[in-house]
């Protein structure tokens, strides 16, 4: 009972942290700050996204590619490669990936800074910890998964088309081609819907993570164990919000293009 109590308190401390985040947001945004964390974190993330989604897109397309020769249907695999991606690959594998380079990193930064007290000398000088440490992370978390995002998509599906056509023999022509008519034709506001609602997904799930991450730290106590026992905490929250936000978001965009 007493462990469910926990989990119940720090989802309200969280949900409380983000809210108060983006009232900062959307009042006064401290964007050069917001600039710097986007590059310091997000940008210099993107040689490990780019290598986990090429190397993603290559395997797919073969494991795929292995059972569907079988049957004479590897020309099918630009449709399967680029809808796996748009709707959900693509955002997933950035999203994990950011958890381990970004996520831990906000909880260590502002953990530390909690237990050495340097957080209740920002409220002295009557600066908010939220407005000034957590709304401009929240901020370039949230933009920067959705840009990494949108380059995991591209470098999955060229992933898939060099395995496509040096390993099952799919010309790269009829392969792009494939994708291409895979995402045509299903557009919301000038974006196919299955590319925008993985990258919408994507955003979301950046800023709740991002959220956790930040709240986390502002609540890790007792030295560096706690900073520790903050960064943990955070991961694997992370993690499991990922897994149960994307199916919600695939469940809701689904709803939608059937109602369509």
């Amino acid at each position: 009972m007493k462990g469910l109590l926990a989990v119940f308190d720090g989802a309200g401390y969280t949900l409380g942290v983000l809210v108060r985040a983006l009232g900062f947001m959307a009042r006064k945004p401290r964007l050069r700050m917001t600039a710097q964390i986007a590059y310091d974190f997000g940008l210099k993330s993107l040689p490990v996204v780019s290598i986990v989604a090429l190397f993603s897109g290559m395997i797919i397309c073969l494991q795929t590619g292995i059972e569907m020769s079988r049957f004479g249907q590897e020309e099918l695999l630009g449709d399967l490669v680029a809808q796996v991606f748009a709707r959900e690959f693509g955002p997933l594998i950035t999203c994990i990936i950011l958890v381990g380079t970004v996520v831990s990193a906000y909880a260590a930064e502002i953990g530390t800074m909690k237990v050495s007290e340097e957080t209740d000398a920002l409220e002295v000088m009557s600066i908010d910890p939220v407005s000034y440490l957590v709304a401009p992370r929240v901020l370039a978390l949230c933009v920067m998964t959705f840009l990494l995002a949108l380059c995991a998509d591209i470098i999955g599906i060229l992933g898939g088309a060099l395995v496509a056509n040096q390993q099952l023999g799919v010309p790269f022509r009829i392969f792009f081609d494939r994708a291409l008519e895979s995402l045509e034709g299903r557009e919301w506001f000038g974006l196919p819907r299955d590319l925008y609602a993985g990258l919408v997904k994507a955003g979301l799930v950046g800023l709740v993570i991002a959220g956790v991450g930040c709240a986390q730290g502002l609540r890790a106590t007792g030295g560096a164990l706690g900073v520790g026992t903050a960064v943990r905490r955070a991961v694997i929250t992370s993690i499991v919000l990922i897994l149960i936000l994307s199916y919600i978001m695939s469940w809701l965009f689904w709803r939608a293009l059937q109602e369509d």
